[in-house]
């Protein structure tokens, strides 16, 4: 098994850096503003639900993050081949299973107990957000963006331009798009919410399909290379160029 330093990346193990706190005018722009209802179901459990300004609610799979990978998880990390960022790891099960593959990880995440529960793995993590410098910019040799994560900031192209910045040339992202519509690229507010009425401040996010992050690819420095579907969900690899 190889670590991320032995690549040329050197991750602080074991430790949570200080992360810097947005202004308050910054808030709604931020993938971390609903942290407390999350939290929670992160630490406990619970019912967890996103819902839009049109009053539309979704369910929250925390159970599913807090498990092991799973068959349609292993599809995606067996496309990791090198030192790789999990961005939005969430409670960690993607990185604790490339770290038994052998593959050097790194979880980033701005929730503080996704990342104390990431590192219980034996995953290296950073609280962070993925807009604020990393380790090994331009050396990573693959980015996931699972469970939707390509919706964090609220703007795919602008996530894509990052991650760009985070990869080196022929790097892999391997995202997982909406299941449902192939063609679908929406911007939007949300707010986190749970069963018991603690709710989260409003933040951007995005919805987009296999076909339309295809498309979007190209500008941003990436050329999408497979599609697949496993269990429901459906997954698109980009090479950075």
């Amino acid at each position: 098994m190889t670590s991320p330093a032995e690549h040329g990346l050197r991750i602080p193990e074991g430790r949570l850096p200080a992360r810097r706190e947005p202004a308050a005018d910054e808030l709604a722009d931020t993938e971390g503003a609903s942290a407390a209802p999350y939290e929670a179901a992160l630490r406990t459990g619970g019912d967890l639900y996103v819902r839009r300004a049109d009053g539309t609610r979704a369910p929250v799979d925390v159970a599913r993050w807090k498990a092991a990978a799973d068959a349609a998880d292993a599809s995606l990390l067996a496309r990791c081949t090198g030192p790789t960022l999990d961005i939005g790891c969430g409670p960690g099960r993607l990185a604790a299973a490339l770290v038994r593959r052998g593959i050097p990880v790194l979880g980033v995440d701005v929730s503080g107990e996704a990342v104390r529960l990431t590192i219980a793995t034996g995953a290296a993590c950073l609280r962070r957000s993925v807009f604020e410098p990393l380790p090994g910019e331009g050396r990573w040799s693959g980015a996931l963006l699972a469970d939707g994560n390509v919706g964090i900031g609220g703007h795919p192209a602008a996530l894509l331009d990052r991650v760009a910045a985070l990869l080196r040339r022929g790097g892999v992202l391997l995202a997982e798009t909406d299941p449902d519509d192939a063609d679908v690229h929406e911007r939007f507010a949300v707010r986190v919410e749970d069963a018991r009425g603690g709710r989260g401040r409003p933040f951007r996010w995005a919805r987009i399909g296999s076909a339309a992050l295809t498309r979007l690819g190209p500008a941003h420095g990436f050329t999408a290379t497979e599609t697949w579907r496993h269990s429901g969900r459906t997954f698109v690899a980009l090479h950075r160029n």
